[in-house]
């Protein structure tokens, strides 16, 4: 019993369609056949440039002691800059492989080339300033003003990935596009500013000398003198924060106004903005290397992000993903309160630093596998049972054992919406007599999501769901094919059951009456049949002598009812089992069938294949009845010209099949009593059969028959 994984076709386009403008990416640059070698340049051109700083940095930053450094230039600063500009470079150079030509590709591997540049000048300086500590080093000032003005360009990634996002073109609009452009010339002022403005300036800016360290570079390589500098860095500094306004109002009215995939696309960045909220907001109070360290996971989440969400991968997983993350950061949320508060009050009404500590003491040890099993129960309140499959099959078994026949789907149909907190799920099963089961649970609320289930590779119905707009994960369709399979199989083996012993019970029933009518056909018929003769025959004998005439006719008379008698025994041995098959064997007794009842014009061949021993005495009588009923069928209402009788043995079963050439079977033409009982020979073996018309004419019936060799 398997559950199909179809669960993304099914609601691949939730909002029915999607509109062309609203492909992800620009024409030409979405279509990831368009990478490979054409991409190959562009790649190594970022890469190698990148790959050789990073290598650059880490060789550098070996040889710079920790406790040569100040406290302001942590020992992990280089490092965390290393590893953020390796995330950012994968991800561009992931985005530039798969879509060479998209713009956000190239804002992700243009940051890790200056981020990766960025890395190795720090690394180069620290070196020089702390350790060398000799202006004469090559490349040192260059290294410090890439470092400390350069590097400003890094703050135009941000603003100008929102921008780009995701087709890679700005907003449209008289009012979007203009402030985009304005959006990003405020922000690309401090960049400039830095890299032309003269270092005094910088200092008397922020109101600090410069370290005794920086007497060993040369500050100023391209600063221009100009009168206004103060009023220029008193506008710049405060423009970066502000310059992100824009850019996320863009991301929320093209949230608004998207549809299908684009609104998908945005919310994978709505994650990243999520979880990037929650991991610099602790960095306010988190001491060093925590910034750092945050910063980097955030970047991590958002660049990883941005690929999915570019290349379009699992675009759905996003719904569960999001939901995910806002339950667990609110139950993390309420925990850390009930923490604190715990905390608070037991050492509030213990006092004292001792009873502090054992105030900590009876909290872990009293309040913690309290904590851990409510956290369980709100998990399971706000996700259902995905989280532990092995609760949800327990759960499910322990329904179905005291359930039976529809009660078997109705608890899996429960089982399935507790698990998933789903609101609508219906389970449509067809049932082994052709019959269909539909068991409901709740009532939908939106898109309604279709999964096939089949048991022993043939399709047996389907679980319908709807998922309140959050898509299954392939992890959790994985427990729902778990969980259907063992409801499914339970339900059918229950259906199989019930059938099982409605056959046993037609069995016994026909049994019966088939030993009532032979006994009825015994006692009434041949009985006194045969006392008759019995009679004539004495009568006969007492005539014998006095008047042979009278005795003769007698006789006579008793050899008309003795042939009477064996045509009845006749017709009972033929109705028990046709002798012509011990005779003749299924073909010949066939073709002697054939022989005697089809009409002059209509010819009949009987074809037998595959070899094998000797057919099961059932397994005969049910074909030979099943092609006599098809080919009287045939004779009466066919009008055929020629009618062909196959028996073909196959591995375990044997195929009776009647195929003719006459004016076939109407779509709207009831089944008739014939075909029923062709139909009940079938089934009555385990076998089965169809009666098939066929679009060149004619009629084809088939049959199935399970020779219970194994």
């Amino acid at each position: 019993m398997t559950i199909g994984t179809g669960a993304r076709a099914a609601d691949a386009r939730p909002d029915g369609g999607d509109d062309p403008q609203d492909a992800g990416v620009p024409p030409a640059a979405g279509d990831p056949a368009r990478g490979g070698r054409s991409a190959r340049a562009p790649v190594l051109l970022a890469g190698v440039p990148a790959a050789a700083a990073l290598v650059v940095a880490a060789v550098v930053e070996l040889r710079v002691p920790a406790e040569s450094l100040p406290p302001e230039e942590g020992a992990e600063l280089v490092w965390a800059s290393g590893a953020i500009a390796l995330v950012l470079l994968v991800a561009g150079l992931l985005l530039v492989a798969r879509v060479p030509r998209h713009p956000v590709a190239w804002v992700l591997a243009g940051s890790g080339l200056v981020w990766a540049v960025d890395t190795a000048a720090a690394a180069w300086t620290r070196y020089g300033l702390y350790v060398v500590a000799d202006p004469g080093l090559p490349l040192l000032s260059p290294a410090w003003w890439f470092f400390t003005r350069f590097g400003a360009v890094l703050l135009l990634g941000p603003p100008l990935l929102l921008l780009l996002f995701p087709d890679g073109r700005l907003p449209d609009g008289r009012v979007w596009r203009p402030l985009s452009i304005a959006s990003l010339a405020s922000t690309a002022l401090l960049p400039l500013t830095l890299v032309l403005v003269p270092a005094a300036e910088v200092e008397r800016y922020h109101v600090a000398a410069a370290p005794p360290s920086q007497a060993l570079v040369e500050p100023d390589l391209l600063s221009v003198p100009m009168p206004f500098w103060p009023q220029v860095l008193a506008v710049a500094y405060p423009m970066i924060p502000l310059s992100l306004l824009v850019p996320a109002a863009a991301v929320v009215a093209r949230y608004r106004a998207a549809r299908g995939e684009r609104r998908l696309q945005l919310r994978w960045l709505v994650w990243a903005g999520l979880v990037s909220a929650l991991l610099v907001v602790p960095t306010w109070v988190l001491p060093a290397p925590w910034p750092t360290v945050l910063l980097g996971l955030a970047i991590a989440a958002t660049s990883g992000a941005v690929v999915v969400a570019v290349t379009r991968h699992r675009l759905y997983d996003v719904d569960r993903l999001l939901s995910g993350t806002v339950v667990s950061v609110l139950l993390l949320a309420a925990t850390v309160a009930v923490d604190v508060l715990l905390l608070a009050l037991a050492g509030n009404l213990l006092g004292g630093q001792d009873a502090a500590f054992l105030a900590v003491a009876v909290v872990a040890v009293l309040y913690t596998p309290l904590r851990t099993r409510l956290w369980s129960a709100a998990r399971r309140l706000a996700r259902g049972g995905r989280d532990d499959p092995y609760g949800a099959l327990s759960t499910l078994a322990a329904r179905l054992e005291d359930a039976r026949g529809d009660r078997l789907l109705a608890a899996l149909a429960g089982s399935v919406a507790e698990a998933f907190r789903l609101p609508y799920v219906r389970v449509v099963t067809t049932r082994p007599d052709g019959g269909t089961a539909v068991v409901e649970h709740g009532r939908p609320s939106g898109p309604v999501t279709e999964l096939p289930v089949t048991w022993r590779g043939a399709r047996i119905g389907r679980v319908d769901l709807c998922s309140a707009g959050a898509a299954l994960s392939d992890r959790d369709q994985r427990l729902l094919g778990d969980l259907v399979r063992q409801a499914a199989s339970a339900a059918r083996a229950d259906e199989l059951s019930t059938r099982l012993q409605v056959h046993r019970t037609a069995l016994v029933t026909a049994r019966e009456e088939e030993r009532r009518r032979l006994r009825r056909d015994l006692h009434d018929g041949l009985g006194p049949a045969l006392g008759a003769v019995t009679l004539r025959i004495e009568t006969a004998r007492n005539l014998a002598a006095s008047d042979p005439v009278a005795a003769d006719r007698m006789l006579e008379a008793a050899t008309v009812d003795v042939a009477a008698v064996l045509a009845d025994m006749r017709r009972l041995v033929h109705d028990l089992r046709p002798p012509a098959l011990d005779e003749l064997g299924p073909a010949g007794a066939l073709r002697e069938l054939a022989r005697r009842t089809a009409p002059p014009g209509l010819a009949v061949t009987v074809v037998e294949e595959g070899e094998g021993p000797a057919l099961p005495a059932a397994v005969e009588v049910a074909a030979y009845r099943i092609a006599a009923e098809a080919l009287t069928n045939v004779v009466r209402h066919a009008a055929a010209r020629t009618a062909r009788i196959r028996l073909v043995r196959g591995s375990g079963f044997l195929v009776v099949e009647v195929v003719d050439d006459g004016r076939g079977i109407a779509p709207d033409v009831v089944a008739g009593v014939g075909t029923l009982s062709v139909r009940e020979r079938a089934a009555e073996l385990g076998g089965t059969c169809a009666v098939l018309a066929p679009d060149g004419g004619g009629t084809v019936v088939r049959a199935r028959l399970p020779l219970g060799e194994g």
